[in-house]
């Protein structure tokens, strides 16, 4: 596709990149996941990526990562039309996600069990997402349930989720302080989400930064670029760059949200540089991202002597 043009041709040019940083020496692949992919039939094709580790750090928005559950637990996605009467769906106790229909009891069997994993957790301590996300991985694996974080956790791939909330786990939490009272409470610290996530570009030569849509996980990961050497020696004015790039949008330049940021802008704050290969594509990720794990598949097919991140999580 890369020989063609348009579209066709940027979407080449993402699979280009994303190959060439499997095949670089000591670099760290971040993949930023946004909206609800999994509702539409992505997770497979995620769970795939880690499995054969095409990534070696998530970040996702937590509808990604838990709306995945809901197949793993045995239920189903229904295709559905937006053209549907949205009130008599809400009578009906059917929730929809454009033209993906989910029954509100499976759903809500989600969310229970979720309120199941943080009633067990260790309240003493503070946590950051991505040890949180770890051990809710293991606990999923403990229970036969193939979720995209059982997969990370099995792989040893951290999985960060910078708006945890913003999902089915706001209202399990919530649930649990409705059940026990204010004296349940999970703290997660989003600084040092941040704070490993520059520290695990710091102990790499090179870094990739793949985008799957923008939002909360695009921003993070790019900031990462500004704040190394911050870290390192305390200098602000100057950035590491990631060496690769990549980004599938639907969203454009000109509203002025990061979202749809090229890449290109991203050189003026340092978040890639002169030298960075890089690649962007304007198009549904939904139809991208199945032709872009194909290519890889055939291209590379498992990545050889990806990172250990395993430190992570001690």
């Amino acid at each position: 596709m890369s020989n063609t043009a348009f579209q066709g041709r940027a979407l080449g040019e993402v699979v280009k990149v994303w190959e060439e940083a499997c095949r670089a020496s000591d670099t760290v692949i971040y993949l930023g996941l946004a909206g609800s992919l999994s509702t539409a039939g992505q997770s497979e094709i995620i769970k795939w990526l880690i499995r054969n580790r095409f990534v070696d750090v998530l970040v996702s928005t937590g509808a990604n990562i838990t709306e995945d559950l809901i197949e793993a637990m045995g239920a189903r996605y229904y295709k559905g039309s937006p053209r549907l009467n949205d009130a008599a769906l809400y009578e009906a106790g059917i929730y929809r996600f454009h033209d993906v229909l989910v029954r509100e009891r499976d759903y809500i069997a989600m969310e229970k069990m979720l309120a199941e994993f943080f009633a067990g957790l260790d309240r003493t301590r503070t946590y950051n997402s991505a040890t949180l996300l770890n051990r809710l991985g293991e606990w999923l694996n403990a229970r036969g349930i193939e979720g995209i974080l059982t997969e990370a956790w099995r792989n040893k791939v951290p999985v960060f989720s910078p708006a945890l909330v913003d999902s089915g786990m706001g209202v399990a939490y919530l649930q649990n302080r409705y059940r026990y009272g204010e004296s349940f409470r999970i703290l997660v610290d989003h600084f040092e989400d941040y704070e490993l996530l520059v520290k695990i570009k710091a102990r790499h030569t090179n870094s990739a930064a793949i985008f799957i849509g923008g939002g909360v996980p695009k921003d993070v990961i790019q900031l990462a670029s500004v704040a190394v050497d911050l870290l390192l020696s305390g200098d602000i004015h100057k950035a590491r760059p990631h060496k690769f790039a990549a980004q599938i949008t639907t969203d454009a330049p000109h509203w002025g949200g990061l979202s749809g940021a090229t890449l290109e802008e991203g050189k003026s704050w340092g978040k890639e540089g002169p030298e960075s290969l890089i690649a962007q594509c304007f198009c549904d990720a939904t139809i991208a991202l199945p032709f872009v794990a194909h290519a890889l598949m055939e291209r590379v097919g498992k990545r050889e002597r990806p990172p250990d991140l395993s430190w992570v999580f001690k």
